[in-house]
């Protein structure tokens, strides 16, 4: 059987399988516990930095060591995607799902109960970067399961509304893991390599990320139906042979481009953007934590509201306005926090949150698009490698920023690189067709398609 992107259908019933709701809640769940284990190094682990610095090395050897702590989860994620993308295509969305939940709970955990450079020397921080890219590979395969399965169930003039409620997932992991720190920090001062956050609070959080992928787990094994979408239709022999030619080929390119300049805009807004409220902005870290908290969860709110307006005036038409306002005036802002144009709590408070709804509302819709954009049977290969494989050059952000200091003052290279996230983003849509009323569900193709063979089993 040959395989390309779902046909045009507006207004034919869905065959969506049953147990829509509870797909949609896995599937927001799953990617909750996801995103609040990858972005716990540069929230839990920042005021803990001391417990694995090395100490014996140079600053430029360490500022490289300490951003692969980070980066090396999202350099996991597309080898997870590959992996657990293959064999959700094969044998299922919902037993992928289950694997790799179970397995990022349990890599969080041993990363709570590692020693630091103190104790092991360089081999703490070793085993930590390592512990990271396994930790990537398993979240890099929980979306590629739960969230295919979900949108595979959701009735078609819902999927935009749908596709954004699991990714408010996003900016609510990144406040719960602020408001868990903030909340560990106040009974466990972080105050030298000696302190007790520095010594046993880092690890609370990494314990609460792995207890949340624990009950996740559970609830989604009890809940959760395989997709009927997936048992009915064809599968293919090998998905990631037949994504990476022909018509799919030119989609996962496409989609390449797309995700690069969310991730950029991502990186940026989440790893960068926030030191400078520490810095020209004048707050001290309670402060930087209440902004953070304050506009992530607005920007949670913000998402269904996204993703409905995605599916009235169609995907393309929303990346294209998103793509001007992260170019545009989100840069502008950020150049205002930058300059130390902006200084207190509440001005820091409006312009972070005008600042990610301008910018990180891109990343609403991208889950909705991406499952329209591959046919049902690469479909979660496609979707983890377009979503995953993209984050790895964005991942680099901190050597960009190193090479743009060397042309400009280094405070204001986050704004090139904003407006080039911008870009990207306009670009991709650009080279994309609109995929709005595309029948995700639809089984069987109604005209022979142009591209790889597969087999059905």
């Amino acid at each position: 059987m040959r395989y390309r992107t779902g046909e045009r259908t507006r207004g034919r019933p869905s065959i969506a399988g049953t147990g829509s709701r509870a797909a949609l809640v896995g599937a927001w769940l799953g990617f909750f516990v996801d995103m609040f284990d990858v972005y716990l190094p540069i929230i839990a682990l920042v005021p803990a930095a001391a417990y694995f610095d090395a100490s014996d090395v140079s600053p430029a050897t360490a500022a490289i060591t300490s951003s692969l702590v980070f980066v090396a989860a999202f350099l996991g994620r597309p080898v997870g995607a590959f992996v657990f993308g293959h064999w959700a295509d094969k044998v299922g969305r919902r037993k992928v799902a289950l694997i790799s939940i179970v397995g990022f709970g349990t890599t969080t955990l041993a990363i709570a109960a590692l020693p630091g450079y103190r104790t092991w020397g360089v081999a703490a921080l070793s085993l930590l970067i390592v512990l990271r890219f396994v930790d990537g590979v398993f979240l890099g395969g929980e979306y590629t399961g739960a969230s295919v399965l979900a949108l595979e169930a959701s009735p078609p003039r819902r999927r935009g509304l749908h596709g954004a409620s699991i990714m408010s997932g996003y900016p609510l992991a990144y406040c719960f893991a602020a408001l868990v720190t903030f909340v560990v920090l106040h009974f466990a001062p972080a105050a030298g390599i000696d302190s007790p956050y520095v010594q046993w609070g880092w690890r609370i959080p990494f314990v609460i990320g792995c207890l949340l992928a624990f009950a996740v787990a559970v609830w989604y094994a009890r809940h959760v139906t395989e997709s009927e979408t997936w048992i009915r239709a064809p599968k293919s022999s090998s998905p990631m042979r037949d994504l990476l030619r022909g018509p799919n080929l030119h989609s996962f390119l496409q989609v390449f481009v797309l995700m690069t300049g969310s991730w950029l805009a991502a990186n940026i807004l989440a790893a960068v953007v926030p030191k400078t409220l520490a810095g020209p902005a004048h707050l001290g870290p309670t402060a930087v934590t209440v902004v953070q908290i304050v506009a992530y969860a607005i920007l949670a709110l913000i998402y269904p509201a996204a993703g409905a307006l995605s599916q009235r005036i169609g995907r393309r038409n929303f990346f294209f306005a998103t793509a001007t306002t992260t170019a545009l005036p989100a840069t502008v802002l950020v150049w205002l926090l930058t300059s130390g144009r902006i200084t207190g709590l509440l001005a820091a408070i409006g312009i972070m949150t005008a600042v990610n709804i301008l910018a990180f509302s891109t990343a609403a819709v991208t889950t909705t698009y991406l499952n329209e954009r591959f046919p049902i049977g690469i479909r979660s290969s496609g979707f983890g490698m377009g979503f995953s494989a993209a984050i790895v050059l964005p991942s680099f952000y901190a050597f960009y920023q190193t090479v743009l200091a060397t042309m400009m003052p280094a405070q204001y290279t986050p704004l090139v690189l904003l407006f080039l996230a911008g870009l990207l983003i306009g670009v991709g849509a650009l080279l994309g067709p609109e995929t709005r009323d595309t029948e995700i569900a639809a089984t069987t193709p109604h005209h022979e398609p142009d591209l790889g063979e597969t087999d059905r089993t």
